[in-house]
């Protein structure tokens, strides 16, 4: 909301005298009587009513701080207490398909799978490896000398004493090794338990229950179980306050380092005119300021070792005719 009106006309009276005094004295009074010694309070305002008026901070306007990182939420530090909300009442859920994101003991995964009926044939796996590229064989081998003949490759199932599967190390693999295989009863709860506990400890945390009719993927730790998923069985760390701080590399986005913007170069005014030359002055920082004509030659030369199918473009050609992979380099 935005007061706005002529010099004079009680634009500050109304925000601070009126709507802020009545907002703090409201929150003043939810206080014990022990609290409300400590805190100045306002005298109450000339009104007969006001409705909706949530508990109100006053801080003061600054005109000469332009730090990004400073917003009202850190002046005031209700940050804080927002950062610790987030982390003790959040329940994350997936960017990409909105499916909750939870952990899961190792009891909760064996009690879950007991719950299917009796004689329901299983097998756990360890999703060792999930879309990624890569040959692979020294895992396998390595897989195979700890006691693991069976493994599925790529949706195939394989036993590994018949051969290590050659696999094209420019396409994306997923290896799953197989764990147990077991039949719902009451009787296998411990060694169900020993068997998740194996899939997790060889997978970072994550167990793959094929069913009869489906697959579950389960997770210790903070993971969308969604097989439909882009970050399908991709783990998270656990909810902190930290988490939630742009401040902090932790929290803040990766993109624009927390700052809420990022920086990046507009070609069409580094080089207004792509009928010059890069010696001809092209880069047009670099026309304004002749004494760094040779810092920057020094590090055009440098581009990609600037071979000889470069130098043309370094030298007498137009910018225009420069390669799109040498301009994103300029």
């Amino acid at each position: 909301m935005v007061i706005t009106g002529l010099s004079g006309s009680g634009k500050s009276s109304l925000a601070f005298d009126t709507l802020y005094a009545e907002g703090q004295r409201r929150y003043v009074e939810s206080l014990s009587a022990y609290a409300r010694q400590f805190l100045d309070q306002m005298e109450k305002p000339d009104v007969d009513s006001i409705e909706g008026l949530s508990p109100a901070i006053s801080i003061e306007q600054k005109t000469t701080s332009r730090n990004p990182r400073s917003t009202v939420a850190t002046v005031t530090e209700i940050y804080d207490y927002l950062r610790l909300l987030f982390a003790r009442t959040g329940k994350p859920t997936s960017a990409a398909c909105g499916e909750p994101i939870a952990s899961q003991t190792l009891q909760e995964m064996a009690d879950q799978i007991l719950t299917q009926p009796e004689g329901t044939k299983l097998q756990i796996l360890a999703p060792v490896v999930r879309g990624r590229k890569g040959e692979y064989k020294k895992l396998l081998q390595d897989l195979m000398k700890r006691g693991y003949i069976r493994a599925r490759v790529n949706g195939q199932m394989l036993d590994l004493t018949e051969g290590i599967p050659d696999l094209d190390k420019q396409k994306k693999h997923t290896l799953e090794v197989v764990i147990d295989r077991l039949k719902v009863s009451p009787a296998i709860q411990s060694r169900l338990a020993d068997s998740l506990e194996i899939a997790c400890n060889l997978a970072e945390g994550s167990a793959l229950v094929q069913l009869e009719e489906k697959e579950v993927l389960f997770s210790s730790k903070l993971a969308c179980n969604n097989t439909k998923c882009s970050h399908f069985g991709q783990g998270l760390p656990e909810l902190e306050p930290r988490s939630f701080s742009f401040n902090s590399p932790y929290g803040a986005c990766a993109t624009c380092d927390g700052l809420g913007f990022k920086r990046q170069f507009a070609e069409e005014l580094i080089i207004p005119n792509p009928e010059l030359s890069l010696s001809q002055g092209a880069i047009q920082a670099n026309a304004e300021r002749p004494h760094t004509d040779q810092s920057v030659r020094q590090a055009l030369d440098a581009l990609g070792g600037a071979p000889c199918s470069v130098r043309p473009f370094l030298g007498n050609s137009h910018s225009s005719l420069t390669p799109a992979f040498l301009r994103s380099s300029v």
